[in-house]
């Protein structure tokens, strides 16, 4: 199985966070995430904040195989900068980084000077975003002049050797399942892992793509399950800390959070993993260690190793 996993929520310092991505990679994972764009955590937690961008070139160049990954925002970037950026990557490391991108909603950007348009206009901005930087990409001299997106006859070189990166977008609202119609290779499932949930969501995707004239099962389908092996088959006592790092789904009950995790002993993650991925139909299921400290982040890690199951 084509397995990731995700480092989250700045809970390893630099040294470690090397250590465990390229443990990771030793392991068999195709592709290891980290924290993604961010001005300032939303909270008094004394961890270093990395910059993403740099932690995902660094890790890059400390690695051989492994795909790395981290989410950008689009109210971070210019649309020249971010096809530059991802440009100069591919020429670095060819076919491993991990594109990922979605509209984000933090209300500290304010703090740090970054515009926070509505939800709607992210969304915007999100397609005249990528419908410049695939222009970008391709060679093109690329001059538009939109709602938040302004070039005049910009370039980049070096290109990437097939004029394109995978675009993988995170979203799980109608508005953002549009731009994945319009312009993903891979669809990150934003949801928790409840198959009526995404049920929803995938038939709204797949109409979308119909709209478009567009075969919905062009676009790959990944998403963060969030996953612990550990000696208690209980999912109660990974209840609070799931519902902490996870805010966005607040409104779960109990019996929706057990369902939507995967916790115990190996064996069990294993298959809990692999019945997910099919009833879910993933092609890039990601074991989600945000929060883990390191042991318990290498526990977790050898017992879902991917060789473990084939």
């Amino acid at each position: 199985m084509k397995l990731g996993v995700a480092f989250g929520w700045y809970t390893h310092p630099w040294e470690t966070l090397v250590e465990l991505v390229e443990t990771a990679e030793a392991l068999g994972y195709a592709a290891a995430f980290v924290d993604g764009d961010v001005s300032m955590l939303g909270g008094s937690r004394k961890t270093d904040v990395l910059d993403s961008w740099t932690v995902t070139i660094a890790l890059l160049a400390r690695t051989q195989r492994i795909q790395i990954g981290s989410m950008r925002l689009v109210h971070h970037w210019n649309a020249a900068r971010l096809a530059q950026a991802t440009a100069t990557a591919e020429r670095i490391a060819p076919g491993r980084l991990q594109f990922l991108i979605s509209i984000g909603d933090r209300p500290h950007d304010e703090r740090f000077g970054l515009q926070r348009p509505s939800a709607g206009e992210r969304v915007l901005w999100l397609d005249e975003m990528l419908t410049a930087v695939r222009g970008l990409w391709r060679g093109e001299s690329v001059s538009v002049s939109g709602r938040f997106v302004t070039l005049d006859g910009a370039r980049i070189q070096p290109v990437p050797p097939a004029g394109r990166i995978p675009i993988s977008i995170a979203g799980r609202r109608p508005k953002v399942l549009e731009l994945v119609a319009a312009h993903a290779d891979s669809w990150e499932i934003n949801l928790p892992a409840l198959p009526d949930r995404v049920a929803r969501a995938s038939a709204k995707l797949e109409d979308t793509c119909r709209e478009r004239g567009r075969d919905p099962s062009e676009i790959e389908r990944s998403m963060w399950i969030f996953t612990r092996v550990q000696k208690s088959d209980d999912p109660a006592c990974a209840l609070d800390e799931y519902r902490r790092l996870n805010p966005w789904f607040g409104e779960l009950s109990d019996d929706q959070c057990a369902a939507a995790t995967i916790v115990g002993s190996a064996d069990r993650c294993r298959t809990r993993l692999g019945a997910l991925a099919d009833e879910l139909d993933l092609d890039f299921p990601v074991i989600d260690l945000s929060g883990l400290d390191a042991a318990a982040s290498r526990v977790t890690l050898e017992g879902m190793a991917p060789e473990k199951h084939c």
